[in-house]
């Protein structure tokens, strides 16, 4: 529904736009073990768009209720969702800001909402998963693929056999088609939603054109329902492919073998 990809879309600009507020602030806006009060202008409010746009993308966007329900329920998730990054909050001016965000929010959506001709670029698919659904996907891969609990190869004690493919995690940083590669691989396997698991954080089910397998300070492990392929970044600067990925890659990347990882 074009409302919900709207307030996705508003959350998404919103955020990055604060980060680099944030960013611009000289030494970050830190002063000796806390915050000058530019500070704290700033970062609580991308905390808690941030926390909103969790809770919105906890709805599936194929199954979104009507327009009036859905406006009701994303104004109710402005002024109620927490996080553990806007809870408790003793400073009264990141309190103040955090309500000043919620109410911004609530305001654009209303105002969208009363728009007759909303217009806006879709979005590729994402949702946040349930817990059952991470439980069930952490649970399969262990079985299929020998994770322990959400960790792979080169972390875990078993040594990785030949197939599988461990690249140091630079490349999906540092090189533009590193993440080409990948999603083109996922596309010839048949590109269907792809489950992203996290260390800590939401998780997600996303489609292919989402998929970035990179270590972002949480890691990560993404697969698919067929199961025959694997990926993980782990915080020791690897990331590692099994399955179908491990294989389709080499053809795919010529020079990938600079960017192998040894032990």
């Amino acid at each position: 529904m074009t409302l919900h990809v709207a307030a996705r879309r508003y959350l998404m600009d919103r955020y990055d736009e604060l980060v680099d507020q944030y960013a611009a602030l000289p030494d970050q806006g830190r002063a000796g073990f806390g915050y000058r009060p530019e500070a704290y202008r700033i970062f609580p409010r991308y905390n808690v768009v941030a926390a909103i746009l969790a809770q919105v993308e906890r709805l599936d966007p194929d199954r979104l209720p009507e327009q009036s329900s859905l406006l009701a329920w994303l104004v109710e998730a402005a002024a109620t969702v927490q996080s553990p990054f806007t809870e408790p909050e003793r400073n009264e001016v990141a309190a103040t800001v955090m309500a000043e965000e919620r109410r911004l929010f609530s305001s654009v959506v209303r105002e969208l909402a009363g728009r007759g001709d909303l217009q806006v670029q879709p979005l590729p698919y994402r949702r946040v998963l349930t817990s059952a659904e991470s439980v069930a996907r952490q649970q399969q891969l262990q079985g299929c693929w020998g994770l322990v609990e959400r960790s792979w190869h080169p972390m875990i004690a078993a040594e990785a056999p030949p197939e599988v493919l461990i690249l140091v995690d630079a490349v999906m940083w540092d090189v533009p088609e590193a993440v080409t590669h990948v999603r083109t691989a996922l596309r010839a396997a048949g590109g269907g939603r792809v489950t992203e698991l996290r260390e800590y954080g939401e998780e997600y089910l996303i489609d292919v054109d989402l998929v970035a397998p990179r270590y972002t300070g949480a890691e990560g492990v993404w697969s698919d329902d067929t199961l025959t392929w694997v990926a993980y970044a782990s915080h020791e600067g690897t990331v590692a492919f099994g399955g179908q990925l491990a294989a389709a890659l080499p053809a795919l990347w010529p020079d990938l073998d600079r960017w192998r990882w040894s032990p």
